[in-house]
C-alpha cells in the first residue's frame, strides 16, 4: 500500500474542497434517510469485513502517522493514536455490534388524535449532515461513521493532522462497505487537508452542516464554541472525580480508583482527581499509594501530612485533565464539602462516589450535575459501548438534545406526521 501524504491546499482550495464535501454529503443524505434497516446493516457488515481485510494497510498507515509525530509527544498521546491488530479487530467488531442494534429511524415517539380529528404522530428522523471534528484517536472515525450510517446521517470527518493517514485508511473501508450495499460512498467522507482553515469552513457551513460535534481537548472545544455558526453538540474535557466517602470499603475503593485512573490514562472517562473524606484518609492514602506506584499522586497539604510520599499539588491541578499517569488528591470534610469541591472543579463529564452508604450515594448522585454520575464503579465505564450503545460519537456534557454517551438514538431528531380527512381550520 502507498501511504497517503497529507494534502496541502491554499485557502481558496480549502474553501472549495469543503464546499464540495458538503454538497456531496447533502446529496447522500437524501438516499440514506430513506434506506431500510437491512441495507444499512449490510453496509456496516461489509465495512467491518473491509476493515478486517485491510488490517495490515491500516496498521501501516497508522505507523506512518506515529512516525511523523514530534518526539516530545507523551506515551499516553501515542496510545490514543495507535492501531494494532487487536484494535482494528475491535473497530470491526463495533460495526457488527451496531448492525445488531435496533434502527432508531422511524420510531414512533408519540401519537395522539386532536378534537379536529387530526391524527398526529411524532417520529424519529435523521439529523442530516454531521461534521465530526476530533483529535488523535482514529477509532473515533470508524465509530462515528457507523453510528451515522445506522441513524441515517451523512458524516464529514475532520480528524487531527496527527492521524490523517489512519483516518483516510478507515474511511476507505467505510466507503467500500457503503458501495457494496448499494449506498452512496459519500455518506462518509473525510477532509483531505491538514489545513486548520477547513475546520472553520465546516463550522461556517450553515446551509449544509446540520450539526457539528467536536471531540478533543479544551482548546478544540473552545475553538468550536468561538467559531461555530452551525448547531453544536459539545464534548468537553474529562476532568472526572472519584470521591471516597467516609463509609467506603477501602479495599474496594482502591481497586476501583486504580482502574479508573490507570486502565487507560488517555481516555476522557479516566479519573483525574481523587477526593477523599478526611475521616477515612488515614486508611485510604497509604493503601492508595501502595497500590499505585506507577502513578504520580499530587496531594494538598493535609493529604501530604498523612502520606508524605505524595507530591505537592498546585491550584492548577484541581482543574487539569492529565491524560497521563498523574492524579490530584484532595481531602474534604464530609459529603457536602465533596459535592461543593466537585461542583466547582468538574468538567461535567463523569464523577463517582465510592461508599456503602446508600443515602450518601443518593444525595451525591442527585446533587452532582454531570452527564454521568456513578456509585461504586470505575469512571472508565462512561462509554457508549459499556452502556449498550455499540459505540459512541462522544460524551455530551451540555444539557440540550443529548447528554452523556451519544449513540444511535441521540443522533436522531424528530418531525410530526399529521394525517387528516379533509379538515379545514376555522
Amino acid at each position: 500500500m502507498t501511504v497517503m501524504q497529507p494534502i496541502q491546499k491554499s485557502s481558496t482550495d480549502v474553501s472549495a474542497h469543503v464546499a464540495a464535501l458538503c454538497k456531496a454529503a447533502k446529496a447522500a443524505t437524501r438516499q440514506l434517510a430513506t434506506a431500510d434497516t437491512a441495507t444499512k446493516n449490510a453496509a456496516l457488515r461489509a465495512a467491518a469485513r473491509a476493515l478486517r481485510a485491510a488490517s495490515p494497510d491500516l496498521i501501516a498507515a497508522n505507523t506512518a502517522d506515529i512516525a511523523s509525530l514530534d518526539a516530545s509527544k507523551p506515551e499516553s498521546f501515542i496510545d490514543r493514536l495507535r492501531l494494532d491488530e487487536g484494535r482494528v479487530a475491535a473497530l470491526a467488531d463495533a460495526l457488527d455490534a451496531i448492525a445488531e442494534l435496533p434502527d432508531p429511524v422511524g420510531r414512533e415517539l408519540a401519537r395522539f388524535e386532536r378534537p379536529s380529528g387530526l391524527d398526529i404522530r411524532r417520529i424519529a428522523v435523521p439529523i442530516g449532515v454531521i461534521a465530526m471534528i476530533y483529535e488523535s484517536r482514529p477509532n473515533v472515525g470508524a465509530d462515528a461513521s457507523a453510528l451515522c450510517i445506522k441513524s441515517g446521517n451523512a458524516i464529514i470527518l475532520r480528524g487531527g493532522s496527527e492521524s490523517i493517514r489512519s483516518t483516510e485508511a478507515i474511511v476507505r473501508c467505510m466507503r467500500e462497505g457503503l458501495a457494496e450495499a448499494g449506498l452512496s460512498p459519500d455518506c462518509v467522507q473525510t477532509v483531505g487537508t491538514t489545513d486548520r482553515a477547513a475546520v472553520t469552513e465546516l463550522l461556517h457551513a450553515v446551509d449544509d452542516i446540520d450539526l457539528a460535534i467536536p471531540r478533543g481537548g479544551r482548546g478544540l472545544v473552545e475553538l468550536v464554541r468561538r467559531e461555530a455558526r452551525v448547531p453544536t453538540l459539545l464534548h468537553l474535557d474529562g476532568n472526572c472525580h472519584s470521591y471516597v466517602h467516609a463509609d467506603a470499603d477501602v479495599a474496594q475503593a482502591v481497586k476501583i480508583i486504580r482502574n479508573a485512573k490507570l486502565r487507560r490514562t488517555g481516555v476522557c472517562g479516566a479519573t483525574e482527581s481523587i477526593v477523599i473524606d478526611r475521616q477515612i484518609a488515614a486508611q485510604m492514602l497509604p493503601a492508595l499509594v501502595e497500590a499505585m506506584p506507577d502513578c504520580e499522586l499530587r496531594g494538598d497539604a493535609d493529604a501530604i501530612a498523612i502520606e508524605p510520599r505524595l507530591t505537592p499539588a498546585s491550584d492548577g491541578d484541581w482543574r487539569t485533565e492529565y491524560l497521563d499517569a498523574i492524579a490530584s488528591v484532595k481531602l474534604v470534610d464530609g459529603l457536602d464539602a465533596a459535592i461543593a469541591f466537585i461542583a466547582e472543579h468538574s468538567s461535567g463529564h463523569t464523577d463517582a462516589i465510592l461508599t456503602r452508604n446508600a443515602d450518601a450515594a443518593r444525595r451525591f448522585m442527585l446533587s452532582i450535575d454531570s452527564a454521568v454520575v456513578m456509585h461504586n464503579a470505575s469512571t472508565q465505564f462512561s462509554d457508549g459501548g459499556e452502556f449498550g450503545m455499540g459505540a459512541e460519537i462522544g460524551i455530551a456534557t451540555g444539557k440540550m438534545h443529548a447528554r452523556g454517551p451519544v449513540g444511535l438514538e441521540q443522533l436522531t431528531s424528530f418531525k410530526y406526521l399529521v394525517h387528516g380527512n379533509g379538515q379545514t381550520r376555522d
